[in-house]
């Protein structure tokens, strides 16, 4: 059994959070320009949207069969590392894609390999985090995550400013995705029993999952139905001429930024006040929808600044949550259970999203700011549910 101490549990997600840091650089490099890239091949409003909710919903479905495989096989770090070589193939490899459906194709295979290394990695990053807070920790790993988000965009636009052409940006992201490999395989070198995950055995045989993990799930569910991938808002941004093409990535990568300084924060609350500190932000994100798709230039930045804030908290204290609701040795299956209705519900909300804006903007940002809002109620049951829980 692996006994983390402050210091090596401190060491170990920092070492992560720089693997995250160039998975991102490589991945939201090629995703901040992945609307207008499928624009460009000849793609539709509609089809920007089924491939960004598609690949979502196989990077979150996919993570069902990947949890309960770590769970059951133990190996964390095979599956792990598996995980990163498929995602880190794909993403240079757009720079080939001379069609909107081998660029679709591509985009969907980063999806899966995110989907397949998450489980595993997430479990070995909340029994390191323990020591020095979970909601730390999944802050510390989204900060870094959302710092290569931020670089891998503003690479992308100087690439595709010096050369108007999005297919040498690809190219440029085959150097992270290489340091991405080569720092897991240092942290898999550095930390061989990272994968020892103490396990209960009356844990173990307990079926099902507590009803505040559902009330959690349900609320998660609501919110990415209502959260339009950025694809699609890239798609809008050069479809109606809101911004140079130059600045859709800039602006991803300070929404990208924007998401980091909330995840370090919102984490850090998350570990004095549980999920109560999900409410403001749930209700202030649902903004980024009218400002998006119905505002200006500047409005539209606000929005991504949103857009991207919502996105980064959710997605720390979303690991960090899970962790504290379920047991180590459970804990990959109910990532993989939790993110498999995060992701359907992101695909449903996407495809619907991307019918909407090819009839009537106003009705997708209707039924993106509502599902949002709604997602109060069922968030609100969860942290009471929490509160309960801790007391017993």
């Amino acid at each position: 059994m692996t006994r983390w101490t402050a210091r090596t549990g401190l060491y170990f997600v920092l070492l992560f959070g720089a693997v995250n840091l160039f998975a991102d650089f490589a991945y939201e490099g090629a995703r901040s320009v992945g609307g207008p890239f499928l624009a460009g091949l000849g793609a539709t409003g509609l089809i920007a949207g089924l491939v960004g909710g598609f690949g979502e919903f196989i990077g979150y479905g996919l993570r069902l069969v990947s949890g309960r495989w770590a769970d059951r096989s133990r190996r964390y770090w095979l599956i792990t590392i598996l995980g990163y070589l498929v995602q880190m193939i794909a993403v240079p490899a757009l720079a080939l894609a001379g069609s909107w459906q081998a660029a679709a194709a591509l985009m969907v295979m980063e999806r899966m390999g995110k989907a397949i290394r998450n489980p595993p990695r997430n479990v070995m990053l909340s029994e390191a985090g323990e020591t020095i807070g979970r909601g730390w920790a999944f802050g510390v790993n989204e900060a870094l995550d959302q710092i290569g988000a931020f670089l891998g965009p503003m690479v992308v636009a100087a690439v595709y400013a010096a050369r108007q052409d999005y297919a040498s940006a690809f190219a440029w992201l085959a150097v992270p995705a290489g340091a991405v490999m080569l720092l897991v395989l240092t942290a898999r070198f550095t930390f061989p029993h990272a994968a020892e995950i103490t396990r209960d055995p009356k844990a173990v045989e307990t079926k099902g999952y507590p009803r505040v993990f559902w009330w959690y799930a349900a609320a998660s569910a609501l919110v990415a139905f209502g959260f339009a991938d950025y694809s699609l808002i890239a798609f809008h941004f050069a479809k109606d001429g809101v911004m140079p093409a130059v600045a859709v990535p800039v602006v991803y990568a300070f929404g990208m930024l924007a998401g980091g300084a909330g995840a370090l924060l919102l984490g850090k609350l998350y570990d004095h006040a549980g999920l109560k500190v999900l409410v403001p932000v749930t209700i202030a994100g649902a903004f980024f929808a009218p400002l998006v798709f119905l505002g200006g230039y500047a409005y539209a930045v606000f929005g991504v600044m949103l857009w991207g804030l919502a996105s980064g908290v959710h997605e720390s204290v979303m690991s960090a949550a899970v962790a504290d609701m379920i047991p180590a040795e459970r804990r990959a299956g109910a990532y993989g259970v939790f993110t498999t209705v995060f992701g359907v519900a992101w695909f449903l909300g996407s495809a619907v999203e991307g019918a909407l804006y090819d009839h009537s903007i106003v009705a997708l940002v209707s039924v993106a700011m509502g599902a949002q809002l709604l997602a109060v109620v069922p968030l609100l049951m969860a942290v009471k549910k929490q509160a309960i829980q801790e007391v017993l």
